[in-house]
């Protein structure tokens, strides 16, 4: 019987968990969910996402999912998206690491990014 009193209150906690995390990307325009934060980057994935960031001189924030476990699987739920990082800008989901690599490349990121600092 615990364990379906554990289940149902996990299921009550994931869709405020979605609310926050909706709230997260609605009020910043750039939003990175990353392994760690800007300053120590926990894995090489995220640490590539920041500097492509940084070189663009993208106005952004960042939300470490190894503090918050709750957070770490809710963004994979709301974006359907399973690795970390994710890239949201203006509530729209961009995708991780290797997108944004070939977004950066092809200059498709800095016209996303240059978009939402004017």
């Amino acid at each position: 019987m615990s364990d379906t009193d554990t289940s149902s209150a996990e299921a009550q906690e994931q869709p405020d968990m979605q609310e926050q995390i909706k709230q997260t990307v609605t009020d910043n325009d750039i939003v990175l969910f990353m392994k760690g934060n800007a300053n120590f980057p926990q894995c090489g994935f995220s640490g590539k996402a920041i500097q492509i960031l940084q070189t663009l001189k993208a106005d952004f924030v960042t939300v470490d999912v190894l503090s918050n476990d709750a957070v770490r699987e809710g963004i994979k739920v709301y974006s359907n998206w399973p690795t970390i990082p994710q890239l949201y800008v203006k509530g729209e989901f961009l995708g991780g690491s290797d997108i944004m690599t070939e977004m950066y490349e092809s200059g498709e990121l800095k016209q996303t990014v240059s978009d939402q600092a004017s």
